[in-house]
């Protein structure tokens, strides 16, 4: 694994926990437990939970090479208390029994949209790109200037909750190609009428959204994970898992629902205070969702 990530500017990417005190008491954390997080971005779940019991172990998952190379260098201190695993979560492969913990933080991280040349925000000037996995094929720039008109009105209403789509898709269509964030930002902002362009958010978030869902994969690797992962728990273990939009709560809340081999213990979902909120504006969409294994 260090091999994989010499020369990643590790240090750059910092992760502030989202419900952190939430999902250590959710997860009930024991001395000697070993834990599985499945999206582990900068180390600072990991971090928590090695520091709330004694002899505690993770296995820590990330499908994207900076966030572990971040992992490793913020987590050394703990030497074999963690694992480190370059995957996809949907592709780990789960060994039943042997978690007394799983967590999974969904979504995107605030490093993604800071780091310009990722290409995952309309912020800054950069390549369409969106992969979390720099090793997948599929990018940004391909769905937008590849894909038919239909099509891409119909991922931005589907996985972008986006009204607007037909006529931003066919903006799309008559100015590609389209190889930056800004002109592809700038494109959306001029299909739609002035009163949504000045709205409270700027119109091409959804679309944003939308393709960053397509290009990852993110709820089909969603679905598998939620079929897989509660076999991979040791009877009363528990799985918390944090989504950022109704396209993620929604499957959600029914897999763990459904779930012949799990109780949910959340009839709603658990959201962050203000305080959190005031500290930390990420946490304000949050739901954090918490199920336990059957004895």
């Amino acid at each position: 694994m260090e091999a994989r990530f010499q020369g990643v500017e590790a240090q750059e990417f910092f992760h502030v926990p989202v419900l952190g005190g939430q999902v250590i008491e959710g997860l009930a954390v024991r001395p000697g437990g070993h834990y599985l997080d499945v999206t582990v971005g900068g180390g600072g779940h990991s971090r928590l939970i090695l520091e709330s019991a004694a002899d505690v172990r993770v296995t820590a998952v990330d499908q994207d090479e900076d966030a572990l190379a971040a992992a490793q260098k913020n987590l050394a201190e703990y030497g074999d208390r963690i694992q480190f695993i370059y995957s996809n979560f949907a592709n780990y492969e789960f060994t039943p029994n042997t978690f007394d913990g799983i967590l999974a933080d969904l979504g995107v991280s605030s490093y993604h949209l800071d780091q310009p040349e990722r290409g995952f925000s309309f912020r800054h000037a950069a390549n369409l790109d969106m992969r979390m996995d720099r090793g997948r094929s599929l990018t940004a720039a391909d769905v937008i200037n590849n894909w038919d008109e239909t099509d891409l009105a119909d991922i931005f209403f589907k996985y972008g909750e986006e009204r607007l789509s037909r006529r931003i898709a066919r903006r799309i269509v008559e100015r590609r190609p389209l190889h930056t964030t800004v002109e592809l930002a700038e494109a959306i902002a001029t299909s739609v009428p002035p009163k949504y362009r000045y709205g409270r958010i700027h119109p091409a978030t959804r679309v944003f959204q939308a393709l960053r869902i397509v290009v990852n994969d993110e709820l089909k690797s969603l679905e598998t994970f939620l079929d897989k992962a509660p076999n991979a728990l040791v009877p009363g273990g528990r799985i918390a898992i944090i989504s950022f939009h109704s396209l993620e709560d929604r499957p959600v809340k029914h897999g763990l629902r459904n779930s012949p081999l799990l109780k949910v213990l959340t009839k709603k979902p658990i959201i962050a205070l203000e305080e959190e909120i005031e500290r930390n504006m990420r946490s304000r969409s949050a739901k954090l969702r918490i199920a336990q294994k059957l004895l």
